[in-house]
């Protein structure tokens, strides 16, 4: 049993390392589920949401505070962490920090486009930053080509793909649950893997809390939604799921070494893929330009309910974040354990959001 628990990534089952990222992701988990119902009505009282648009499919206002909660529950988690295992928190600390830090940045500025409208080009600037503060402490591809350009290609790609997979889950966020699902899949994937590697320590415990929050949210999320991510919170996913991807030093020595961290954020990467592209061609700005020209529109299109489609592309996410681990090398038992751990927390929170709304009709 000990052997089977070291090869899901329980180095020390008879230590508390593990309890702590338990924990941490039980603590993210309560903390967002419970405080989001305050959040909504505090943001219908202030006005904090979004009327029915191109974009969206909500026939009503809905609250775009989701990512605040979910932000706070995150921090919440990992505070709790620092003061259960210091010094496990202390080797990593600085990029904990810098991935807080740079999140932060993503969440007010994604809060101030929800409620005001910001130019594109500032939006990318500030990403921008939030990319270069993730290099400035070591989160970031090395490319070793061979030539002297290895360095700068090494910072554009990092800077790429932060703020590709940023922007990615944000122009995903279309549909109830579809984003917050997406995210919560990668991140136990993730989490699951950054286990598997001590170097990945601060990966481990942003990931518990990540995925612990996300599955908070869903709660309230699917189908009829009470309450949406907003850029606020999209951006924080995209971000933090873009930072863990790339915690563990990764070496190009052909591009083919993007494959893996791709591969745990496939489906928002060929979805904003063919947007950017059909909107080029049409000769209109990726980021600004509202549409309904997503993967999740043209299944709806074909007759499939809200709930159908983020399903089928909850499935979808998770296919290819287990061919990221068998890609990876990943043990059969990590593997399942995955994919046991991820479908559990979703058919729990699907089952406690169709309940309630059963009550409601009742």
């Amino acid at each position: 049993m000990s052997e089977v628990l070291k090869r899901i990534g329980v180095a020390e089952p008879t230590g508390s390392g593990w309890l702590t990222v338990v924990f941490v992701f039980a603590l993210a988990l309560f903390f967002t589920w419970r405080f989001i119902p305050h959040v909504r009505r505090f943001a219908l009282k202030a006005g904090w949401a979004d009327l029915p648009n191109e974009r969206r499919l909500n026939r009503e206002p809905l609250p775009n505070a989701g990512g605040l909660a979910l932000y706070a529950g995150v921090v919440l988690a990992l505070v709790a962490a620092a003061f259960l295992r210091p010094i496990l928190v202390e080797g990593v600390l600085i990029q904990v920090l810098a991935i807080l830090l740079g999140g932060a940045w993503l969440v007010l500025v994604g809060f101030i486009d929800d409620q005001f409208g910001l130019p594109p080009l500032f939006r990318l600037f500030v990403q921008s930053l939030a990319a270069l503060l993730l290099m400035a402490v070591g989160i970031r591809f090395e490319a070793a080509f061979g030539t002297p350009l290895d360095p700068a290609l090494g910072l554009f790609l990092t800077w790429l793909w932060v703020v590709g997979i940023t922007n990615a889950l944000n122009l995903m966020d279309g549909l109830d649950g579809l984003a917050g699902g997406v995210a919560y899949i990668s991140a136990m994937s993730l989490l699951f893997v950054s286990a598997q590697f001590p170097y990945w320590a601060a990966g481990t415990l942003v990931l518990a809390a990540l995925a612990g929050a996300a599955l908070g949210f869903l709660r309230h999320n699917l189908h009829p939604s009470r309450i949406i991510l907003g850029d606020a919170g999209a951006y924080f996913l995209g971000y933090t799921l873009s930072a863990t991807a790339l915690l563990g030093n990764l070496k190009l020595t052909t591009l083919l070494g993007l494959l893996p961290p791709a591969l745990f954020l496939l489906l928002p990467i060929l979805d904003t893929t063919q947007v950017v592209v059909r909107r080029l061609l049409r000769g209109k700005n990726p980021l600004s330009t509202p549409g309904k020209d997503h993967i999740h529109h043209r299944l709806l299109a074909r007759g499939l309910s809200q709930r159908r489609v983020a399903f089928l592309l909850w499935g979808l996410a998770l296919v290819f974040n287990l061919l990221a681990m068998a890609y990876l090398g990943m043990p059969w038992e990590a593997i399942l354990a995955s994919f046991l751990a991820t479908t559990l927390g979703l058919g729990w929170v699907t089952y406690r959001r169709l309940r309630a709304l059963l009550r409601e009709v009742e």
